[in-house]
């Protein structure tokens, strides 16, 4: 069992809903990722995330498809690529299957 996490750490998680806008190829990466855009409503903007999810998604089926992501980490360079947030996933080994609403919400959503 991980570490138990206080509530006030949690509430500083900022989760929101985005739409993926493009997904790349991302070559340059240690293990199989796409480089994608996301767009999260007026407030937040566009921001960029690099995700291992070659194995279950093609590139096309990805634009589109709403997504939940932490939208306030620190930037963190992966390879030549600087990633913005993080997708939320259910993980199986090298396989990750995406978490996402159930609905079209808005853009920039809260997840609380």
């Amino acid at each position: 069992m991980e570490e138990k996490l206080a509530w006030s750490d949690f509430t500083k998680v900022d989760m929101r809903v985005g739409t993926i806008l493009e997904v790349n190829d991302f070559p340059e990466a240690r293990n199989p990722a796409y480089q994608i855009h996301i767009d999260f409503g007026a407030q937040i903007g566009i921001k960029k995330t690099s995700a291992q999810l070659t194995l279950r998604y093609e590139k096309q089926e990805l634009v589109g498809r709403q997504v939940i992501a932490v939208v306030n980490f620190e930037k963190k360079q992966i390879a030549n690529f600087m990633s913005e947030c993080l997708i939320l996933g259910a993980v199986d080994g090298k396989d990750v299957i995406l978490v996402q609403p159930e609905a079209k919400v808005s853009n920039g959503l809260k997840i609380s």
